[in-house]
């Protein structure tokens, strides 16, 4: 992917805040910035959905939330019951995160099963499935890559951040290598300066997921 100005930049920014001492006001300063510089979506909480869903009501800023965050580690029911409470209070884009002990455990298959649910629950909103790659050995990256590519996800995404090490460009190359052009993939956690969002991107992220992304915007040149 080419991205050539500060538009297209921020146009594949996640202007993202999911830690858990944000507070009301925190959330409210992101959707600001991202109304400011146009990104493509502040992505929170579920508790924060409804206050971001009317601050961006309106704008071409899409809400974004999570699900499953972010451990990963809760029964597909629930996973599709907290998708659903989301979708209904305004979201627009869903990252969830899939049960890396179960993929550890007996393979891709309930992943590939899971997101499937998830999909179908999200219809035409887009699903992104974060693989916690830091975690995964690279032929685990490639079977939950493939699983959530078949079960219909729009994107395969690098982390949540909470772990000791969030994306590298080796890891967003094999993600797109194994999924191929047709899937988004989605770069996140631990990308704090243009030229590493720009390094994900050209290994082939085509969405960047960072709470720094006015900084990034400042850093830009083109």
């Amino acid at each position: 992917m080419s991205v050539t100005s500060l538009a297209a930049l921020a146009a594949i920014i996640d202007h993202t805040i999911l830690r858990p001492d944000a507070t009301e006001a925190d959330v409210e300063n992101f959707c600001a910035e991202a109304l400011q510089w146009n990104f493509a979506s502040v992505c929170v909480n579920p508790l924060h959905v409804p206050r971001v869903a009317v601050l961006l009501r309106g704008s071409a800023v899409r809400t974004g939330s999570v699900v499953g965050f972010p451990l990963g580690a809760t029964p597909t029911e629930l996973k599709r019951r907290e998708l659903e409470w989301v979708l209904a209070e305004g979201a627009a884009e869903v990252d969830m995160v899939i049960s890396i002990g179960t993929l550890k455990s007996v393979g891709a298959g309930p992943i590939g099963d899971e997101v499937a649910t998830l999909k179908t629950a999200c219809g035409s909103v887009p699903l992104k499935v974060i693989l916690e790659t830091s975690l995964l050995t690279d032929d685990e990256i490639v079977a939950a890559s493939l699983a959530a590519k078949r079960a219909g996800a729009d994107f395969v995404k690098t982390s949540t951040a909470f772990t000791q090490k969030g994306a590298t460009v080796e890891t967003v190359a094999l993600m797109r290598r194994t999924v191929g052009p047709e899937m988004g993939v989605k770069a996140s956690g631990g990308i704090r300066s243009f030229a590493e969002a720009m390094a994900m991107i050209e290994a082939g992220a085509n969405r960047i997921g960072t709470s720094r992304g006015v900084a990034l915007m400042r850093e830009a040149h083109f």
